[in-house]
């Protein structure tokens, strides 16, 4: 197995969890909720909002900005990692997903660090670009793929000289390798991977986490 990623079954991920997953009881509960929910699939696994929130610790991540925020798992992750001074713009269009996120965040004393804006995500992101260019530190993209090409170049530019962006669901449970897959998500993600890889202002690495978790820093 030298040189190759190890195929994760079932009991190989359940016993990555045992061994490494600390979810707050929060944490869980939150996740266990959206569980529940028609759209349940959306939900990051909690091995990448552990992720998530040891990167925002060791960027020293003040500013994050978060495109799709769902039921406020991934956001509630690094809010608790952020100071108390620390702020998360989080872009969603669903006041009814969001409602359970506040919940959470409220229950977690992160809200205060949570700025939750209710709009079509490029509007808010372009409204960003007008005022704080170059400000961010983190930027995690969980959306509609079809826009992951212009989320990312927005949150580019939002981004400070050493920026780190996160972008999930990059292997898309492996359709990104099926030739006969090729509905509109599967293709963008395709043409969004091979931009990125031929991308020389940031640095790139693509994780076999969950659905593939892409990170990609300035340079």
């Amino acid at each position: 197995m030298t040189g190759k990623t190890l195929p994760m079954s079932e009991a190989l991920e359940t016993y990555l969890r045992e061994v490494s997953l600390r979810e707050p009881g929060i944490l869980r509960r939150l996740r266990e909720e959206t569980a529940g929910l028609p759209e349940a699939q959306m939900q990051i696994a909690p091995e990448q909002g552990q992720f998530l929130n040891l990167l925002v610790g060791l960027l020293g991540a003040k500013r994050i900005i978060e495109v799709g925020t769902f039921t406020g798992y991934s956001a509630l992750w690094m809010a608790q990692a952020l100071p108390e001074d620390g702020r998360l713009v989080a872009c969603d269009v669903s006041e009814e997903w969001t409602d359970i996120a506040r919940r959470y965040w409220a229950e977690a004393g992160v809200a205060e660090r949570i700025d939750l804006r209710l709009a079509p995500a490029l509007e808010t992101l372009e409204a960003l670009l007008e005022e704080e260019r170059g400000h961010y530190d983190l930027a995690f993209i969980d959306a509609d793929k079809a826009n992951y090409e212009a989320y990312y170049e927005a949150c580019l530019k939002l981004l400070d000289s050493t920026g780190l962006v996160v972008i999930d669901n990059t292997l898309w449970s492996g359709r990104v390798i099926d030739p006969e897959a090729d509905d509109e998500d599967t293709v963008a993600i395709r043409q969004f991977n091979d931009k990125l890889h031929a991308d020389e202002r940031v640095d790139l690495s693509l994780l076999p986490l969950a659905d593939g978790l892409t990170l990609a820093r300035k340079r």
